[in-house]
Protein backbone atom coordinates (compact mmCIF):
# COMPACT_ATOMS: atom_id res chain seq x y z
CA UNK A 1 0.00 0.00 0.00
CA UNK A 2 1.25 3.29 -0.73
CA UNK A 3 2.25 5.83 2.44
CA UNK A 4 -0.76 8.03 1.42
CA UNK A 5 -3.44 5.69 1.28
CA UNK A 6 -2.77 4.02 4.72
CA UNK A 7 -2.51 7.70 6.41
CA UNK A 8 -6.00 8.62 4.70
CA UNK A 9 -7.45 5.32 5.71
CA UNK A 10 -6.04 5.28 9.10
CA UNK A 11 -7.51 9.08 9.69
CA UNK A 12 -11.11 8.21 8.18
CA UNK A 13 -11.77 5.58 10.41
CA UNK A 14 -10.00 6.80 13.23
CA UNK A 15 -12.42 9.87 13.14
CA UNK A 16 -15.35 8.48 11.66
CA UNK A 17 -15.37 5.54 13.93
CA UNK A 18 -16.54 7.72 17.35
CA UNK A 19 -17.98 11.05 15.16
CA UNK A 20 -21.65 10.64 14.77
CA UNK A 21 -21.54 11.05 10.93
CA UNK A 22 -20.81 7.32 9.64
CA UNK A 23 -17.67 5.53 9.10
CA UNK A 24 -19.47 3.16 6.36
CA UNK A 25 -20.07 6.28 4.23
CA UNK A 26 -16.56 7.88 4.62
CA UNK A 27 -14.92 4.79 3.43
CA UNK A 28 -17.25 4.37 0.92
CA UNK A 29 -16.22 7.77 -0.49
CA UNK A 30 -12.28 7.01 -0.10
CA UNK A 31 -12.29 5.08 -3.36
CA UNK A 32 -14.37 7.20 -5.13
CA UNK A 33 -12.03 9.80 -5.18
CA UNK A 34 -8.49 7.45 -5.46
CA UNK A 35 -7.56 4.89 -7.66
CA UNK A 36 -5.89 2.81 -4.80
CA UNK A 37 -6.88 -1.16 -4.94
CA UNK A 38 -8.90 -2.17 -1.97
CA UNK A 39 -6.75 -2.31 1.47
CA UNK A 40 -7.52 -5.56 2.28
CA UNK A 41 -9.32 -7.50 5.49
CA UNK A 42 -5.66 -7.83 7.33
CA UNK A 43 -5.78 -3.93 7.01
CA UNK A 44 -9.43 -3.62 7.95
CA UNK A 45 -8.79 -5.52 11.26
CA UNK A 46 -5.47 -2.99 11.54
CA UNK A 47 -7.55 0.09 12.05
CA UNK A 48 -10.32 -1.67 14.22
CA UNK A 49 -7.55 -2.72 16.53
CA UNK A 50 -6.50 0.89 16.66
CA UNK A 51 -9.50 2.36 17.86
CA UNK A 52 -10.39 -0.15 19.98
CA UNK A 53 -7.01 0.67 21.78
CA UNK A 54 -7.75 4.36 22.17
CA UNK A 55 -11.07 4.18 23.18
CA UNK A 56 -9.87 1.34 26.00
CA UNK A 57 -6.93 3.81 26.93
CA UNK A 58 -8.67 6.88 27.39
CA UNK A 59 -11.38 5.36 29.64
CA UNK A 60 -8.68 3.09 30.96
CA UNK A 61 -9.59 4.10 34.56
CA UNK A 62 -13.26 3.68 34.53
CA UNK A 63 -13.32 0.30 32.56
CA UNK A 64 -10.74 -0.97 35.47
CA UNK A 65 -13.16 0.43 38.62
CA UNK A 66 -16.32 -1.00 36.35
CA UNK A 67 -14.34 -4.53 36.02
CA UNK A 68 -13.82 -4.62 39.83
CA UNK A 69 -17.40 -3.75 40.48
CA UNK A 70 -18.71 -5.75 37.70
CA UNK A 71 -16.53 -8.93 39.31
CA UNK A 72 -18.11 -7.87 42.95
CA UNK A 73 -21.85 -8.11 41.75
CA UNK A 74 -21.20 -10.82 39.92
CA UNK A 75 -19.52 -12.75 42.91
CA UNK A 76 -22.76 -11.49 45.07
CA UNK A 77 -20.83 -8.57 46.86
CA UNK A 78 -23.23 -5.47 45.93
CA UNK A 79 -23.67 -3.61 43.02
CA UNK A 80 -22.79 0.13 43.04
CA UNK A 81 -22.97 3.07 40.11
CA UNK A 82 -19.99 1.21 38.28
CA UNK A 83 -21.15 -2.60 38.50
CA UNK A 84 -24.77 -1.57 37.22
CA UNK A 85 -22.66 0.79 33.73
CA UNK A 86 -20.91 -2.18 33.23
CA UNK A 87 -24.58 -4.50 33.29
CA UNK A 88 -25.93 -1.89 30.96
CA UNK A 89 -22.92 -1.96 28.67
CA UNK A 90 -23.26 -5.58 28.46
CA UNK A 91 -27.50 -5.28 28.05
CA UNK A 92 -26.91 -2.75 25.42
CA UNK A 93 -24.45 -5.11 23.23
CA UNK A 94 -26.60 -8.06 23.44
CA UNK A 95 -29.29 -6.65 20.25
CA UNK A 96 -26.34 -5.80 17.92
CA UNK A 97 -24.77 -9.00 18.36
CA UNK A 98 -27.97 -10.72 17.89
CA UNK A 99 -29.08 -8.65 14.75
CA UNK A 100 -25.67 -8.50 12.97
CA UNK A 101 -25.12 -12.41 13.11
CA UNK A 102 -28.80 -13.02 11.89
CA UNK A 103 -28.44 -10.59 9.28
CA UNK A 104 -24.56 -10.09 7.98
CA UNK A 105 -24.98 -11.47 4.60
CA UNK A 106 -28.28 -9.55 3.89
CA UNK A 107 -26.40 -5.69 5.30
CA UNK A 108 -22.48 -6.81 3.57
CA UNK A 109 -24.68 -7.62 0.34
CA UNK A 110 -27.83 -6.24 0.04
CA UNK A 111 -27.79 -2.70 1.77
CA UNK A 112 -24.89 -1.24 0.94
CA UNK A 113 -25.28 0.72 -2.18
CA UNK A 114 -24.63 4.49 -1.86
CA UNK A 115 -28.49 5.86 -1.90
CA UNK A 116 -28.58 3.64 1.07
CA UNK A 117 -25.58 5.35 2.98
CA UNK A 118 -26.94 8.67 2.09
CA UNK A 119 -30.71 7.53 3.10
CA UNK A 120 -29.16 6.85 6.68
CA UNK A 121 -27.15 9.68 6.78
CA UNK A 122 -29.75 12.10 6.29
CA UNK A 123 -32.85 10.55 7.98
CA UNK A 124 -31.14 9.82 11.37
CA UNK A 125 -29.26 12.86 11.02
CA UNK A 126 -32.20 14.83 11.31
CA UNK A 127 -33.05 12.83 14.19
CA UNK A 128 -30.02 13.60 16.18
CA UNK A 129 -30.93 16.99 15.28
CA UNK A 130 -34.21 17.02 16.82
CA UNK A 131 -33.34 14.21 19.60
CA UNK A 132 -30.21 16.70 20.72
CA UNK A 133 -32.42 20.27 19.82
CA UNK A 134 -35.67 19.07 22.13
CA UNK A 135 -35.28 16.03 24.46
CA UNK A 136 -31.78 15.61 25.70
CA UNK A 137 -31.83 16.10 29.62
CA UNK A 138 -29.18 16.41 32.25
CA UNK A 139 -29.01 12.60 33.78
CA UNK A 140 -25.20 10.69 33.36
CA UNK A 141 -24.38 7.51 31.95
CA UNK A 142 -24.28 6.53 36.02
CA UNK A 143 -28.18 7.30 36.44
CA UNK A 144 -29.78 5.10 33.76
CA UNK A 145 -31.87 2.19 34.02
CA UNK A 146 -32.35 -1.00 32.53
CA UNK A 147 -34.81 -0.12 30.66
CA UNK A 148 -32.75 2.92 29.08
CA UNK A 149 -29.55 0.55 28.25
CA UNK A 150 -32.11 -1.66 26.68
CA UNK A 151 -33.53 0.96 24.63
CA UNK A 152 -29.91 2.31 23.58
CA UNK A 153 -28.77 -1.44 22.71
CA UNK A 154 -31.56 -1.91 20.29
CA UNK A 155 -31.37 1.73 18.61
CA UNK A 156 -27.54 0.04 18.51
CA UNK A 157 -29.00 -2.07 16.31
CA UNK A 158 -30.42 0.48 13.61
CA UNK A 159 -26.73 0.98 13.11
CA UNK A 160 -26.07 -2.18 10.97
CA UNK A 161 -27.96 0.04 8.24
CA UNK A 162 -24.99 1.68 6.92
CA UNK A 163 -25.54 5.31 6.53
CA UNK A 164 -27.33 5.52 10.40
CA UNK A 165 -23.59 5.67 12.48
CA UNK A 166 -23.47 3.48 15.68
CA UNK A 167 -22.21 6.09 17.65
CA UNK A 168 -24.67 8.36 16.06
CA UNK A 169 -28.05 6.18 16.51
CA UNK A 170 -26.85 5.72 20.17
CA UNK A 171 -26.54 9.39 20.84
CA UNK A 172 -29.67 10.15 19.53
CA UNK A 173 -31.62 7.34 21.79
CA UNK A 174 -29.77 8.66 25.00
CA UNK A 175 -30.38 12.16 24.32
CA UNK A 176 -34.02 11.23 23.64
CA UNK A 177 -33.98 9.09 27.23
CA UNK A 178 -32.90 12.14 28.92
CA UNK A 179 -28.91 11.73 29.10
CA UNK A 180 -26.75 14.97 28.83
CA UNK A 181 -24.54 15.68 25.70
CA UNK A 182 -22.13 14.13 27.35
CA UNK A 183 -23.15 11.39 29.34
CA UNK A 184 -25.03 10.42 25.40
CA UNK A 185 -21.06 10.45 24.08
CA UNK A 186 -19.45 8.50 26.88
CA UNK A 187 -22.02 5.74 27.21
CA UNK A 188 -21.76 5.61 22.73
CA UNK A 189 -17.56 5.24 23.61
CA UNK A 190 -18.15 2.82 26.20
CA UNK A 191 -20.46 0.69 23.94
CA UNK A 192 -17.87 0.67 21.38
CA UNK A 193 -15.55 -2.01 22.86
CA UNK A 194 -17.75 -4.83 23.12
CA UNK A 195 -18.59 -3.85 19.30
CA UNK A 196 -15.26 -3.13 18.17
CA UNK A 197 -14.32 -6.77 18.97
CA UNK A 198 -17.26 -8.15 17.95
CA UNK A 199 -16.82 -6.72 14.70
CA UNK A 200 -12.90 -6.98 14.76
CA UNK A 201 -13.32 -11.06 15.89
CA UNK A 202 -15.32 -11.57 12.94
CA UNK A 203 -13.00 -9.88 10.73
CA UNK A 204 -10.20 -11.97 11.62
CA UNK A 205 -11.93 -14.85 11.55
CA UNK A 206 -11.88 -15.02 8.06
CA UNK A 207 -8.71 -13.36 7.74
CA UNK A 208 -7.77 -16.13 9.49
CA UNK A 209 -9.19 -18.50 6.69
CA UNK A 210 -7.05 -16.06 3.40
CA UNK A 211 -3.91 -17.08 2.56
CA UNK A 212 -3.05 -13.71 1.43
CA UNK A 213 0.67 -13.01 2.21
CA UNK A 214 0.42 -10.14 5.34
CA UNK A 215 2.16 -6.46 4.87
CA UNK A 216 3.22 -6.15 8.50
CA UNK A 217 4.83 -2.55 8.15
CA UNK A 218 1.75 -1.28 6.80
CA UNK A 219 -0.53 -2.55 9.51
CA UNK A 220 1.30 -1.48 12.36
CA UNK A 221 1.59 1.78 10.76
CA UNK A 222 -2.22 1.78 10.33
CA UNK A 223 -2.92 0.65 14.32
CA UNK A 224 -1.15 3.45 15.46
CA UNK A 225 -2.26 6.25 12.83
CA UNK A 226 -6.01 5.00 13.49
CA UNK A 227 -5.28 4.79 17.41
CA UNK A 228 -3.64 7.98 17.75
CA UNK A 229 -6.97 9.83 15.54
CA UNK A 230 -9.17 7.84 17.45
CA UNK A 231 -8.22 9.03 21.02
CA UNK A 232 -7.67 12.75 20.09
CA UNK A 233 -11.26 12.42 17.96
CA UNK A 234 -13.06 11.71 21.22
CA UNK A 235 -11.19 13.92 23.61
CA UNK A 236 -12.14 16.95 21.49
CA UNK A 237 -15.17 15.91 20.86
CA UNK A 238 -16.47 15.33 24.02
CA UNK A 239 -15.01 19.34 24.50
CA UNK A 240 -16.89 20.58 21.62
CA UNK A 241 -20.08 19.18 22.43
CA UNK A 242 -20.49 20.29 25.87
CA UNK A 243 -19.93 23.70 24.39
CA UNK A 244 -21.15 23.42 21.21
CA UNK A 245 -23.92 20.37 20.55
CA UNK A 246 -24.60 18.10 17.84
CA UNK A 247 -25.80 20.27 15.10
CA UNK A 248 -22.52 21.13 13.54
CA UNK A 249 -22.61 17.14 12.61
CA UNK A 250 -26.25 16.75 11.65
CA UNK A 251 -25.35 19.53 8.99
CA UNK A 252 -22.45 17.88 7.65
CA UNK A 253 -24.66 14.96 7.50
CA UNK A 254 -26.85 16.17 5.92
CA UNK A 255 -24.37 17.82 3.22
CA UNK A 256 -22.65 14.26 2.71
CA UNK A 257 -25.53 12.55 2.12
CA UNK A 258 -27.16 15.05 -0.91
CA UNK A 259 -23.55 14.82 -2.15
CA UNK A 260 -23.23 11.05 -2.46
CA UNK A 261 -27.30 11.57 -3.75
CA UNK A 262 -25.85 13.24 -6.44
CA UNK A 263 -22.43 11.63 -7.00
CA UNK A 264 -25.03 7.91 -7.46
CA UNK A 265 -28.44 9.10 -7.92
Amino acid sequence: MEWLQIVVLSLVQGLSEFLPVSSSAHLILVPVFSDWPDQGLAFDVALHLGSLAAVVLYFRHELVTMTASWGRSVAGRGTDDDARLAWWVILATIPVAVVGLAFEDVISEVMRSPLVLAGGLIVFGVVLGIADWRHRGTRSEYRMSGRDALWIGLAQALALIPGTSRSGITMTAALMLGLSREAAARFSFLLSIPVIVLAGGLEALGLAQDEVPVAWGDLAAGTVLSGISAYLCIHFFLVFIRRIGMQPFVVYRLILGVALIWLFG
